[in-house]
Protein backbone atom coordinates (compact mmCIF):
# COMPACT_ATOMS: atom_id res chain seq x y z
CA UNK A 1 0.00 0.00 0.00
CA UNK A 2 2.97 2.18 0.96
CA UNK A 3 4.68 1.81 -2.57
CA UNK A 4 1.42 2.55 -4.23
CA UNK A 5 0.81 5.82 -2.22
CA UNK A 6 4.48 6.74 -3.26
CA UNK A 7 4.23 5.79 -6.84
CA UNK A 8 0.65 8.00 -6.67
CA UNK A 9 2.29 11.11 -5.46
CA UNK A 10 5.24 10.83 -7.15
CA UNK A 11 3.03 10.57 -10.83
CA UNK A 12 0.25 12.98 -9.91
CA UNK A 13 3.07 15.90 -9.18
CA UNK A 14 6.27 15.02 -11.15
CA UNK A 15 3.24 14.79 -14.69
CA UNK A 16 2.17 18.16 -13.37
CA UNK A 17 5.60 19.78 -13.31
CA UNK A 18 6.87 17.50 -16.75
CA UNK A 19 3.50 17.54 -18.75
CA UNK A 20 4.31 20.61 -20.90
CA UNK A 21 7.25 20.09 -21.89
CA UNK A 22 6.33 16.19 -22.55
CA UNK A 23 3.61 18.25 -24.89
CA UNK A 24 6.52 19.91 -26.47
CA UNK A 25 8.62 16.56 -27.13
CA UNK A 26 5.41 14.75 -28.97
CA UNK A 27 4.57 17.48 -31.06
CA UNK A 28 7.58 18.39 -32.54
CA UNK A 29 8.25 14.61 -32.59
CA UNK A 30 5.04 14.39 -35.15
CA UNK A 31 6.38 17.59 -36.80
CA UNK A 32 9.61 15.93 -38.18
CA UNK A 33 8.20 12.75 -38.81
CA UNK A 34 5.67 14.55 -41.15
CA UNK A 35 8.00 17.16 -42.69
CA UNK A 36 11.07 15.56 -44.98
CA UNK A 37 14.35 17.58 -43.96
CA UNK A 38 14.94 17.44 -47.67
CA UNK A 39 12.01 20.28 -47.69
CA UNK A 40 12.76 21.82 -44.85
CA UNK A 41 16.48 22.35 -46.48
CA UNK A 42 14.18 23.82 -49.21
CA UNK A 43 16.31 21.29 -51.85
CA UNK A 44 13.28 21.09 -53.48
CA UNK A 45 13.56 24.46 -55.02
CA UNK A 46 17.39 24.31 -56.06
CA UNK A 47 17.28 25.41 -60.02
CA UNK A 48 18.89 22.60 -62.38
CA UNK A 49 22.63 23.56 -62.95
CA UNK A 50 23.32 21.69 -66.61
CA UNK A 51 26.40 24.02 -67.29
CA UNK A 52 29.42 21.57 -66.36
CA UNK A 53 33.52 23.17 -65.93
CA UNK A 54 36.12 21.94 -67.79
CA UNK A 55 39.34 22.26 -65.64
CA UNK A 56 41.79 21.55 -68.34
CA UNK A 57 40.40 23.99 -70.64
CA UNK A 58 40.75 26.89 -68.98
CA UNK A 59 44.27 27.78 -67.98
CA UNK A 60 45.64 29.80 -65.45
CA UNK A 61 45.23 33.17 -65.52
CA UNK A 62 48.59 34.81 -66.70
CA UNK A 63 48.35 38.19 -64.08
CA UNK A 64 46.25 35.90 -61.27
CA UNK A 65 49.37 35.97 -58.89
CA UNK A 66 49.38 39.83 -58.96
CA UNK A 67 45.76 40.01 -58.42
CA UNK A 68 46.79 38.00 -55.05
CA UNK A 69 47.95 39.44 -51.43
CA UNK A 70 49.67 36.41 -51.03
CA UNK A 71 50.73 32.65 -52.55
CA UNK A 72 46.93 30.76 -51.94
CA UNK A 73 46.88 27.53 -50.43
CA UNK A 74 43.81 26.61 -52.10
CA UNK A 75 42.60 27.41 -55.94
CA UNK A 76 38.70 25.56 -56.86
CA UNK A 77 37.64 26.46 -60.16
CA UNK A 78 34.48 26.52 -60.62
CA UNK A 79 31.13 27.89 -62.55
CA UNK A 80 29.14 30.02 -60.84
CA UNK A 81 24.90 29.96 -60.24
CA UNK A 82 24.96 32.73 -63.06
CA UNK A 83 27.51 30.59 -65.38
CA UNK A 84 30.62 32.91 -65.07
CA UNK A 85 34.09 30.72 -65.15
CA UNK A 86 35.31 31.71 -61.74
CA UNK A 87 38.43 31.09 -59.15
CA UNK A 88 38.16 30.83 -55.12
CA UNK A 89 41.40 31.05 -53.62
CA UNK A 90 41.90 30.33 -50.02
CA UNK A 91 44.58 31.46 -47.49
CA UNK A 92 45.93 30.44 -44.71
CA UNK A 93 45.15 33.77 -43.21
CA UNK A 94 43.58 35.78 -45.48
CA UNK A 95 39.96 35.79 -47.00
CA UNK A 96 39.07 33.70 -49.70
CA UNK A 97 39.42 36.16 -52.42
CA UNK A 98 36.98 35.25 -55.95
CA UNK A 99 38.42 36.22 -59.65
CA UNK A 100 35.94 36.33 -62.54
CA UNK A 101 37.99 34.37 -65.28
CA UNK A 102 36.93 36.23 -68.65
CA UNK A 103 37.89 39.44 -66.83
CA UNK A 104 40.68 38.25 -64.85
CA UNK A 105 39.55 40.37 -61.95
CA UNK A 106 38.63 40.26 -58.56
CA UNK A 107 35.08 40.24 -57.49
CA UNK A 108 34.86 39.65 -53.79
CA UNK A 109 33.60 40.81 -51.54
CA UNK A 110 30.45 40.52 -53.80
CA UNK A 111 28.06 43.63 -54.00
CA UNK A 112 24.16 43.14 -53.07
CA UNK A 113 23.54 43.20 -56.98
CA UNK A 114 25.92 40.33 -57.81
CA UNK A 115 24.78 38.46 -54.55
CA UNK A 116 20.45 38.94 -55.36
CA UNK A 117 21.76 37.35 -59.16
CA UNK A 118 23.51 33.85 -58.16
CA UNK A 119 20.64 33.60 -55.54
CA UNK A 120 18.72 34.45 -58.24
CA UNK A 121 19.72 31.73 -60.48
CA UNK A 122 19.85 28.71 -57.61
CA UNK A 123 16.53 28.98 -57.27
CA UNK A 124 14.26 27.38 -59.91
CA UNK A 125 11.38 29.55 -60.42
CA UNK A 126 13.13 32.01 -58.66
CA UNK A 127 10.25 35.19 -57.43
CA UNK A 128 11.26 38.81 -57.09
CA UNK A 129 14.00 39.56 -54.73
CA UNK A 130 13.06 41.65 -51.43
CA UNK A 131 15.97 41.97 -50.24
CA UNK A 132 19.95 41.70 -49.91
CA UNK A 133 21.25 42.37 -46.33
CA UNK A 134 24.95 41.76 -45.50
CA UNK A 135 25.18 39.08 -42.28
CA UNK A 136 28.76 39.93 -40.44
CA UNK A 137 27.56 37.84 -37.07
CA UNK A 138 25.92 34.77 -36.40
CA UNK A 139 22.48 34.64 -35.57
CA UNK A 140 19.44 31.68 -34.54
CA UNK A 141 18.50 31.34 -38.64
CA UNK A 142 22.14 31.27 -39.99
CA UNK A 143 25.48 29.92 -38.47
CA UNK A 144 27.50 29.68 -41.60
CA UNK A 145 30.37 31.28 -43.11
CA UNK A 146 30.83 35.22 -42.70
CA UNK A 147 29.96 37.44 -43.96
CA UNK A 148 27.40 36.47 -46.28
CA UNK A 149 24.70 37.99 -48.23
CA UNK A 150 20.90 37.27 -46.83
CA UNK A 151 18.80 37.51 -49.54
CA UNK A 152 15.37 37.46 -49.03
CA UNK A 153 12.74 36.74 -52.03
CA UNK A 154 9.29 37.83 -52.03
CA UNK A 155 7.10 34.59 -52.19
CA UNK A 156 4.39 32.54 -49.85
CA UNK A 157 7.42 30.33 -48.20
CA UNK A 158 9.49 32.73 -46.82
CA UNK A 159 12.63 31.81 -48.72
CA UNK A 160 16.03 33.50 -47.89
CA UNK A 161 19.08 32.20 -49.50
CA UNK A 162 22.64 33.18 -48.17
CA UNK A 163 25.21 33.52 -50.15
CA UNK A 164 29.03 33.61 -49.08
CA UNK A 165 30.32 37.32 -49.99
CA UNK A 166 34.14 36.16 -50.20
CA UNK A 167 33.46 32.91 -52.86
CA UNK A 168 29.68 33.53 -53.67
CA UNK A 169 28.81 29.81 -52.76
CA UNK A 170 25.05 29.05 -52.09
CA UNK A 171 25.56 28.18 -48.25
CA UNK A 172 22.28 27.51 -46.70
CA UNK A 173 18.56 28.21 -47.49
CA UNK A 174 15.96 29.32 -45.17
CA UNK A 175 11.61 29.27 -45.38
CA UNK A 176 8.90 29.64 -42.64
CA UNK A 177 9.14 25.80 -42.50
CA UNK A 178 12.62 25.87 -41.56
CA UNK A 179 11.93 28.47 -38.80
CA UNK A 180 8.95 26.32 -37.50
CA UNK A 181 11.56 23.60 -37.38
CA UNK A 182 14.30 25.25 -35.78
CA UNK A 183 11.86 26.79 -33.24
CA UNK A 184 10.68 23.48 -32.89
CA UNK A 185 13.88 21.78 -32.39
CA UNK A 186 14.86 23.93 -29.47
CA UNK A 187 11.77 22.94 -27.44
CA UNK A 188 12.36 19.44 -28.04
CA UNK A 189 16.10 19.57 -26.99
CA UNK A 190 15.77 22.35 -24.58
CA UNK A 191 18.30 24.50 -25.85
CA UNK A 192 16.60 27.87 -26.52
CA UNK A 193 19.85 30.04 -27.07
CA UNK A 194 21.72 28.27 -29.47
CA UNK A 195 19.12 25.28 -30.66
CA UNK A 196 22.15 22.92 -31.19
CA UNK A 197 23.28 21.70 -27.82
CA UNK A 198 21.16 18.49 -27.00
CA UNK A 199 23.68 17.52 -24.04
CA UNK A 200 21.78 19.75 -21.43
CA UNK A 201 21.43 19.28 -18.02
CA UNK A 202 17.92 20.41 -18.06
CA UNK A 203 17.25 17.86 -20.97
CA UNK A 204 18.66 14.83 -18.65
CA UNK A 205 16.94 16.50 -15.85
CA UNK A 206 12.90 16.95 -17.98
CA UNK A 207 14.23 13.29 -19.14
CA UNK A 208 15.19 11.70 -15.70
CA UNK A 209 11.21 13.39 -14.19
CA UNK A 210 9.69 11.72 -17.21
CA UNK A 211 11.04 8.28 -16.71
CA UNK A 212 10.30 8.43 -13.09
CA UNK A 213 6.90 9.47 -13.76
CA UNK A 214 6.34 6.43 -16.36
CA UNK A 215 7.97 3.96 -14.03
CA UNK A 216 5.39 5.33 -11.32
CA UNK A 217 2.77 4.61 -14.15
CA UNK A 218 3.01 1.23 -14.69
CA UNK A 219 3.16 0.47 -11.14
CA UNK A 220 -0.48 2.11 -10.61
CA UNK A 221 -1.31 0.43 -13.61
CA UNK A 222 -2.86 -2.47 -11.98
CA UNK A 223 -4.14 -0.54 -9.08
CA UNK A 224 -5.90 1.98 -11.73
CA UNK A 225 -7.28 -1.22 -13.66
CA UNK A 226 -8.81 -2.39 -10.13
CA UNK A 227 -7.59 -5.79 -10.72
CA UNK A 228 -9.25 -8.26 -8.72
CA UNK A 229 -6.76 -9.87 -6.28
CA UNK A 230 -5.23 -6.71 -5.99
CA UNK A 231 -8.06 -4.79 -4.61
CA UNK A 232 -8.36 -7.90 -1.88
CA UNK A 233 -4.63 -7.22 -0.99
CA UNK A 234 -5.12 -3.85 -0.49
CA UNK A 235 -8.46 -3.77 1.52
CA UNK A 236 -6.60 -6.45 3.98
Amino acid sequence: MKLITAASFLHKWLALIIGVQVIFWFVSGAFFALFPIERVRSEHRIAEQHATLNVADLGMPSDLAGLLPQAPTKLTFERSSTGEEVVVAEFANHRPILVDLASQRVVSPLTAEAASRIASASVARAPRVREARLITNETPEYRGILPAWRVAFDDAEGLAVYVAADTGRVTARRSDLWRLYDALWALHIMDWRDHENFNTGLLFLASLTALIVTLAGIVLLPYRLRLPRLQRTTRR
